[in-house]
C-alpha cells in the first residue's frame, strides 16, 4: 500500500517542481522588465526585505526565532548570504543586457562549477566521468559565447560570473548543512539580505510609477509562490529525484522570453545549452549514484 503513495507524492513533486520552475521563469521575466528602469540594487532590496518577512513567518510556525538563528558556523552562514547577495545583484545585471534564454542557458553550468569547487576545497573525490561532463559542459559554453568570431557578448560574463558566484553558495550551503538546518540557512540568507541591502537600496531609489509597483509586486508573489512550491515538492519527493527537472528552466525561460520580449535564442545558443544541460544532468546523476540514500539539499536558485 505504501509504494503506490510513494510513487503518487514523487510524481506530484516532479509535477510541482516543473511548475515551480515555469514561476521562476516569469519571476526572472519581471526582474528583467524592471531593470530596464530601475536599478538592481532597489530590485534586489524590495525582493529581500519583502522574502524576510515571509521566511520568518515560516520560521516562527515551528519554534523561537531565537532557536532557528542560532548557528553552529554564524560566520559562515554571513559569509554564504553575503555571496548569494552578490549573486542575484549579478544576475539581475545580466538578465539586464542578456536575453533571458541565453542567461538562464549560462547559469545552467553551475552544477558543473560546484563540481569543480567540491574536489578543490571540499577534498570530495571526483572521478574520471564527472571531470569529463564538467569539460563537456564547458565545451556547452564555448559553444554559446563562440569567442573570436564577432559575436560575444560581454554581458555574458556576468551570466558565467553568476553562475560561479552561486556555485560558491551551493558549497558554502553544503558546509554549513552539516551543522545547520535547512530553516536556519534559509533564515539567515533572507535576514542578512534585507539588512545589507536596507543600507544600499535607498541610496539607488527611484519612486516606481504605478506599473513599476505592480512589477515589485508580482515580483513577491511569485518569489513567495515559488519558495512555498519549492518546499512542497521536497516535502513529497527527494531533492535528488527532482534535480534533473531544475533544467525545466532552460525550456521555461525560452518560452516566456519569446513571449514576453520576442526573444529567441539563436540555433549555437540551443546547442550549446543542450551540451551544458547534458553535462549538468550527467554530474548529477554521479552525485546520486555517490551519496548515501536519504542525502537531501535544496535544488534549484533561491526564489529571493
Amino acid at each position: 500500500m505504501n509504494a503506490p503513495q510513494n510513487s503518487d507524492n514523487t510524481a506530484r513533486g516532479i509535477a510541482i517542481i516543473i511548475v515551480t520552475m515555469m514561476i521562476f521563469a516569469c519571476q526572472d521575466a519581471v526582474t528583467k522588465y524592471l531593470a530596464q528602469d530601475y536599478s538592481a540594487a532597489q530590485i534586489i532590496w524590495v525582493r529581500y526585505v519583502l522574502f524576510a518577512l515571509f521566511a520568518l513567518a515560516l520560521a516562527r510556525r515551528k519554534r523561537p526565532l531565537r532557536d532557528v538563528l542560532r548557528s553552529k558556523m554564524p560566520w559562515l552562514q554571513l559569509l554564504r548570504s553575503l555571496v548569494i547577495v552578490v549573486e542575484i545583484g549579478i544576475f539581475v545585471i545580466a538578465l539586464r543586457h542578456l536575453p533571458l534564454a541565453d542567461t538562464h542557458a549560462l547559469m545552467a553550468t553551475f552544477p558543473l562549477m560546484v563540481t569543480a569547487l567540491s574536489a578543490i576545497f571540499l577534498g570530495e573525490a571526483v572521478g574520471v566521468r564527472r571531470w569529463s561532463a564538467v569539460v563537456v559542459g564547458f565545451l556547452g559554453v564555448l559553444i554559446i559565447l563562440r569567442p573570436g568570431i564577432g559575436v560575444f557578448e560581454e554581458a555574458a560574463l556576468w551570466a558565467l560570473l553568476s553562475a560561479f558566484l552561486f556555485a560558491c553558495y551551493q558549497v558554502l550551503t553544503r558546509v554549513v548543512g552539516r551543522h545547520d538546518d535547512g530553516e536556519t540557512s534559509l533564515l539567515y540568507m533572507a535576514v542578512v539580505g534585507a539588512v545589507v541591502m536596507s543600507f544600499i537600496g535607498p541610496f539607488y531609489w527611484t519612486p516606481p510609477t504605478a506599473e513599476g509597483w505592480i512589477g515589485l509586486i508580482v515580483l513577491t508573489i511569485t518569489g513567495t509562490i515559488g519558495h512555498l512550491f519549492l518546499i512542497k515538492a521536497l516535502e513529497l519527493a527527494p531533492a535528488s529525484t527532482l534535480q534533473p527537472f531544475n533544467f525545466t528552466l532552460l525550456v521555461w525561460a525560452t518560452v516566456v522570453g519569446f513571449l514576453v520580449f520576442g526573444e529567441f535564442p539563436d540555433g549555437w545558443t540551443i546547442a550549446g545549452a543542450i551540451v551544458v544541460a547534458s553535462g549538468g544532468l550527467y554530474t548529477i546523476y554521479r552525485e546520486r549514484i555517490r551519496k548515501p540514500p536519504g542525502a537531501r539539499h535544496r535544488p534549484g536558485r533561491p526564489a529571493v
